[in-house]
């Protein structure tokens, strides 16, 4: 099982941002496998919608460090884990921008990015984007075919409804060939079949201290029916990767962490998981106890 963290980048964690790449370094020497961002814009005053099924933001969201600028520097600073976003909300960047960015984050690091995009949910965000919410799904489509011109094709150009390159020189293509891979969220039926006809994995979440887990009723039943919808859509369905998103609320002890992963192993197939510590972590120091802990937990059972 390949186990990765969070970087540092919302709440006391994001005060620490020159802790950053000895973070990094750090979950590297201790034997972790991959770091992560999320995308966070506002923490909005008076949400239309709340976080996770709540009508509120959480305080952590009030500090918040770029995704870009946490991946890059994370990208430099080590050798051998993965950098992967969890998750870039795709409609908010023209795709010739975002492919600029991750194809830099992907030639400093080696070709160990992992792209993992998805919608985005908050309208305040949206708002403040200048981007139609009602469009985001539309404009993730879109985004994913000028990514694939940008990044395969050279000279490139892609012209859609909502997205446009003009037909240009596109010299520097990403380390990992032919494109970094691309990891999908959501659970919605259109997040599932997007899955199933674009990408290269799913990106399912677990909540450990927030409910029980089934492993095999929250990860594996949902992605056999992926790979269903794949075959449906002429794909090999073993081609399709998942990584699972651990999410611990404040109540989860490390031992509840480390029991979703050991059991999304054994009963869901999963090889490759990363822990959110957004709401465990009270320092950089805190942070890499808990890690150490956790590794040592779930590659002990």
């Amino acid at each position: 099982m390949r186990i990765g963290f969070t970087l540092p980048q919302f709440g006391a964690l994001a005060h620490q941002a020159r802790d950053v790449a000895r973070f990094a370094t750090a979950i590297e020497d201790l034997g972790g496998d991959s770091l992560w961002v999320g995308d966070r814009l506002l923490a909005p005053v008076k949400p239309t919608v709340g976080y996770g099924g709540s009508d509120t933001f959480p305080d952590v969201f009030r500090a918040a460090l770029d995704p870009f600028a946490l991946m890059a520097v994370a990208a430099s600073a080590t050798d051998r884990v993965e950098v992967g976003s969890n998750v870039l909300n795709a409609p908010w960047y023209a795709p010739a921008i975002l492919a600029r960015s991750l194809t830099s984050i992907d030639q400093l690091s080696g070709g160990r990015l992992i792209v993992g995009l998805g919608i985005g949910w908050s309208p305040e965000e949206f708002q403040a984007a200048d981007v139609p919410m009602k469009e985001r799904g539309a404009r993730l489509d879109e985004c994913l075919d000028a990514l694939q011109a940008l990044w395969t094709t050279n000279p490139a150009e892609y012209h859609g409804r909502h997205w446009t390159v003009p037909a240009t020189h596109v010299d520097l293509k990403p380390a990992r060939q032919p494109r970094p891979p691309i990891y999908l969220a959501g659970f919605t039926p259109a997040a599932m079949r997007r899955v199933a006809r674009r990408a290269d994995g799913w990106l399912p979440v677990v909540l450990p201290g927030a409910m029980d887990i089934d492993p095999v009723a929250n990860i594996a039943k949902p992605m056999a029916h992926i790979r269903e919808l794949a075959q449906e859509a002429a794909r090999d369905p073993g081609e399709l990767g998942m990584i699972l998103r651990v999410y611990p609320t404040a109540a989860a002890t490390l031992e509840d962490i480390a029991d979703a992963i050991v059991q999304a192993e054994r009963k869901a197939a999963v090889d490759h998981a990363f822990v959110d510590l957004m709401y465990l972590a009270k320092n950089y120091d805190h942070a890499l106890e808990i890690m150490n802990r956790l590794l040592e937990l779930a590659r002990g059972r």
